[in-house]
């Protein structure tokens, strides 16, 4: 029940519907839940509520089952999934992602978070080189991790994957999207919500420009990095 705890005043669940709404790219939103209290969260929030059934609410369910069990019941050219547990992704950034799927003729597209950084995996080097001499992070190519703040797919493309193979996720053409830092914050864990309070209290959950303690005027030395 976390899409239910209160972020700043309103259940976490409220940022993705009004996001979805906002970003004005879905003929539909739908707020998919297997508990009937979310019924009440989609009428305040004027959007279609699809109650699944508790199995598919369970932490045992698979996602590729709760798409497909969505897409059954109701029909459609593709289907986004808004991922609630990302409360401060913006209208644009869906609007965004939708605009990559339709002009990359994704079946499948997952968000993903950039991260450039030294990356090891099972102890060998992933984008760097030990061999040589240390690579400056801002030289590294990044590695992308899953954000899952939206997964959306071609629904004919999944229906057949899934009827096929019993999954259907990442299905043909799959396309991958980076999303900003702010989206990227996932809430799994009470330490996430308090994050994402912090911040919302610190922005508004929008992006500022930030104030430096020496600004250097132009022409003049810039401030050295400190160690």
């Amino acid at each position: 029940m976390k899409n239910l705890a209160i972020l700043n005043g309103r259940p976490l669940v409220t940022y993705a519907l009004e996001a979805a709404k906002c970003s004005g790219v879905f003929d539909r939103v739908v707020l998919n839940a297997d508990d009937r209290v979310f019924g009440e969260i989609a009428d305040s929030s004027g959007v279609e509520f699809y109650l699944r059934s508790k199995p598919l609410g369970s932490s045992q369910a698979k996602s590729d089952h709760v798409v497909y069990d969505f897409m059954t019941h109701h029909p459609a050219d593709a289907v986004a999934w808004i991922n609630p547990i990302a409360p401060l992704q913006t209208a644009e950034e869906i609007r965004a992602v939708v605009d990559f799927f339709k002009a990359q003729v994704l079946d499948s597209l997952v968000t993903v978070k950039n991260e450039q950084v030294h990356a090891v995996y099972r102890d060998v080097a992933v984008n760097f080189r030990p061999d040589m001499e240390f690579a400056q992070t801002q030289d590294l190519t990044p590695v992308q991790t899953f954000v899952y703040s939206v997964m959306m797919w071609r629904q004919a493309s999944f229906l057949e994957a899934f009827k096929k193979n019993g999954y259907a996720l990442l299905c043909g053409r799959i396309g991958y999207y980076p999303v900003s830092k702010m989206s990227s914050l996932i809430i799994k864990t009470e330490e996430d919500l308090f994050l994402a309070e912090a911040l919302i209290a610190a922005t508004g959950g929008k992006r500022r420009e930030p104030v430096y303690y020496y600004q250097p005027v132009a022409g003049n030395m810039s401030v050295p990095d400190i160690a």
